[in-house]
């Protein structure tokens, strides 16, 4: 009976110390999260292209990582109300780098810059690729542009510069997305109005809305309908268009002679519940297996090591890259954005 006990005792204290083995494991130093705890990804981009992100980096990493989808200004405003109780530890994509610019100022996103970056200028190439006090760091490169299709309008016909849009031949061909819901339309806005002045810049939009049939919420919409032939042109980012013509649709992508060309970031949420996690992720994001994924959906990868599977790259695009005033951006980038309903729709 005494052995019986003795042995006894001993598997309780051989549990009770595997136990407490565990628990130290399952957690960072810090108390920050582990390598075993969920991360929480929030992200406007394409629902398969992030959900394919996420199973590679769990396949990579063992790690669970949980796709929240909604519109850039959703989530953003979804993180305000969060502030007290963050529920994201990653911030991916937005149609580049405006919203996260301005989200400094909310106060809802955190510095970190993975090691592969740091080495990184602020600025490469007139291209702004970090935050210069390290709040997020770019992904992939985004050019805002136009799309048209190719049973409508020939190469030579397609519109050119910004201006060649407001053409009367264009008048009910046209689609853009809506910039009270769109980040993509917010930088096409504040994008124009920091090069022509915001009064120049309401005139054009009036015009250039008046030729539009329909002025969609998603940012990806109108390239669709041009995918479609519901119109014969519209405004967007690069990959929406390569995306429909690699599915062998009659579309085809102009890169304007002065225009957005920005990376598209990846942020640590401030306070979130899983920020080593969240780091981990971000790095993850540079690495060649993501880089890869974010270019066979056409988008333009940052990391050289990676070859772009449409006909942009870095070298190619980096002449029309158009200077932005980060600073007015932060300024008026609400405000703008909230008074389109008012002077536009």
């Amino acid at each position: 009976m005494k052995k019986f006990l003795l042995t006894l005792l001993f598997l309780v204290l051989f549990v009770g110390a595997l136990t407490a083995c565990a628990g130290e494991e399952s957690e960072s130093e810090d108390g920050e999260g582990s390598s075993s705890d969920p991360i929480t990804l929030y992200s406007p981009e394409t629902p398969d292209l992030t959900n394919e992100l996420a199973a590679k980096y769990e396949e990579l990493y063992g790690q669970k990582v949980n796709v929240h989808y909604a519109g850039t200004n959703v989530l953003v405003n979804q993180m305000m109300a969060e502030k007290g109780n963050p529920q994201a530890d990653v911030w991916y994509g937005g149609g580049g780098i405006l919203p996260f610019e301005s989200a400094v100022e909310k106060d809802i996103i955190t510095q970190y810059i993975p090691e592969s970056a740091e080495d990184w200028e602020v600025v490469e190439n007139g291209i702004k690729m970090k935050h210069e006090d390290d709040y997020y760091v770019g992904t992939e490169l985004f050019v805002l542009g136009f799309s048209y299709n190719t049973d409508f309008v020939t190469e030579e016909e397609a519109p050119k510069t910004w201006e060649d849009l407001l053409d009367p031949k264009w008048e009910g061909k046209i689609q853009f997305p809506n910039p009270a819901a769109s980040g993509t339309a917010t930088l096409m806005v504040l994008s124009y109005m920091m090069q022509h002045g915001e009064e120049e810049g309401w005139e054009y939009f009036q015009q250039l809305a008046a030729h539009s049939n329909s002025i969609p919420d998603s940012g990806s919409a109108p390239t669709k309908a041009v995918a479609m032939g519901e119109a014969h042109v519209a405004i967007g980012f690069d990959f929406m268009a390569y995306e429909h013509q690699a599915k062998g649709e009659t579309v085809d992508f102009v890169v304007p002679d002065k225009t957005p060309i920005l990376v598209n970031p990846a942020t640590l949420v401030k306070d979130g519940p899983n920020p080593e996690g969240g780091k981990k992720f971000i790095d993850f994001m540079l690495e060649e297996e993501a880089q890869q994924i974010l270019a066979n959906w056409y988008h333009i990868p940052i990391n050289p090591e990676v070859e772009s599977q449409t006909p942009l790259n870095i070298d190619s695009i980096k002449d029309n890259a158009v200077d932005l005033d980060i600073d007015w951006v932060n300024e008026h980038y609400d405000r703008i954005r909230n008074e389109w309903t008012n002077k536009i729709n």
